[in-house]
């Protein structure tokens, strides 16, 4: 039981190692992404719509 316990703290530090590498970068992305215009949502938008309609016609179906 003693080995789960340091493989759960192992992967806790490991995770949080990750986090704080990916941050700092994630905040430089972010700021130097490029702004969506509507014509960008709407192109989104009509794949997202398509997309949860198939799951609603799949759940009405069982």
């Amino acid at each position: 039981m003693e080995t789960e316990t340091w493989m759960k703290v192992g992967s806790a530090i490991l995770l949080g190692m990750m986090i704080l590498f990916i941050l700092p970068r994630a905040k430089t992305m972010i700021k130097e992404s490029p702004k969506a215009s509507s014509d960008d949502w709407r192109g989104i938008l009509l794949p997202l719509v398509l997309i949860v309609g198939f799951v609603i016609l799949l759940i009405m179906a069982v």
